[in-house]
């Protein structure tokens, strides 16, 4: 079940992270600044977090299978979409609508093994859901790249959605019915539902360490092909070593990092790890002049902490809440983390500026609002009440 989730999530977080590779083919064929391919990258996460807003009214009403099972679906022809687009305006309007389906299908997982996987044991169980992570880095990122380069920018979407349609095929046949929660003595009504997720304090921290945790790497995170090519020198052909690197990095650690989560404890790690990321954040935004090993050594301890907290992260967030409000939880938090990361985007693109070589200025101001949000979601952390200790 763990793999099959993983897969979704693979295919999921690929669809998303595989534009930020593409900034610098997509502006240039399309003609547009770096804002509007900020754009690009916001409308997908926003309106990921308005469907979450809206899956916050069903979520806990309907089996998670089959829910789970539609949305994929759906998200898939969305990403076909992506692919038939035929300039910036059509890629735009497909972008939304993969959003709107893809945006629940994280919280979904999550929740799922929130439901299944008991809580001394879900930090583990949490690391091999988010190696999805680190594959789609490892190997999905290069081959799209590759694909594009030899090909056109649209055969990875179209490869995307053949793979969502195998994997929907998998999970159809090996998921579990998932609907204990449709027989809890205490469910409540939708509305109720949500008021009672909304009026509890700890809660409210949670989505805030959420909000900090995604807003913290994405100021920084979609423009780093754009610097590497135009301020450090990286040629294209080099660009697959940053995410290859980066995603074997996230991929040897991700299981040593959820084995330490439920040792050390999952809001101590966390701090720890949003701490340290600030190192990375901050360089990979001054990087200029380092040569091509200096470049994959710092892009690939970026990518492994942001990875490497979001598993304890993680981990105490679906900890925060009681079972019978767990699906509407996660489907609110998942769109505070969406519209978290649309907003990072959007403004780290109307932060960043080109200077009259075209170079980018101002990125390490960027990097300054990652890092100061970093820390703030470590403060937080230390806050939150966990609520399913004894399970």
């Amino acid at each position: 079940m763990l793999l099959t989730l993983a897969g979704i999530q693979f295919t999921h977080i690929l669809d998303f992270m595989i534009m930020m590779p593409l900034g610098p083919q997509l502006t240039a064929l399309f003609g547009i600044g770096d804002a509007q391919f900020g754009l690009l990258v916001s409308a997908y996460t926003l309106s990921a977090g308005l469907s979450g807003l809206m899956a916050a009214t069903y979520i806990d009403r309907l089996s998670r299978k089959h829910l789970l099972l539609t949305l994929y679906v759906l998200f898939g022809l969305a990403t076909l979409a992506c692919g038939l687009a035929p300039d910036y305006g059509g890629l735009l309007l497909a972008r939304v609508a993969a959003g709107l389906f893809g945006g629940v299908l994280s919280a979904l997982t999550q929740t799922i093994v929130a439901d299944v996987i008991p809580f001394e044991r879900r930090g583990r169980a949490m690391s091999v859901v988010m190696t999805s992570f680190s594959v789609s880095t490892v190997a999905g990122v290069p081959a799209g790249l590759l694909l594009a380069a030899y090909f056109d920018w649209h055969i990875p979407f179209f490869a995307i959605a053949a793979l969502v349609g195998v994997l929907a095929l998998a999970a159809w046949q090996t998921l579990p019915p998932l609907d204990m929660h449709l027989c809890h003595p205490e469910r409540v009504n939708v509305w109720r539902g949500i008021g009672q997720v909304l009026a509890q304090t700890n809660h409210l921290k949670a989505f805030g360490v959420t909000g900090l945790m995604m807003f913290a790497g994405f100021t920084v995170i979609p423009y780093i092909t754009i610097y590497l090519q135009t301020n450090a020198g990286m040629k294209a052909e080099e660009v697959p070593w940053i995410y290859g690197c980066g995603g074997l990095a996230t991929l040897l650690t991700a299981r040593y990092v959820g084995r330490l989560t439920d040792r050390v404890g999952k809001v101590k790690l966390f701090q720890r790890l949003a701490w340290a990321v600030a190192f990375p954040l901050m360089a990979i935004t001054l990087s200029q002049g380092l040569p091509l090993w200096g470049l994959l050594l710092v892009s690939t301890c970026l990518f492994s902490m942001m990875s490497g907290r979001m598993i304890p992260g993680m981990a105490m967030i679906t900890s925060s809440v009681e079972p019978r409000l767990r699906g509407t939880f996660m489907t609110l938090n998942a769109a505070v983390q969406s519209i978290s990361m649309g907003l990072a985007a959007f403004l780290g693109g109307w932060i960043i500026g080109r200077d009259a070589h075209g170079q980018l200025t101002l990125y390490w101001v960027a990097g300054l609002l990652g890092v100061a949000a970093s820390g703030l979601s470590a403060w937080l952390a230390g806050h939150l009440r966990m609520h399913d200790m004894s399970r």
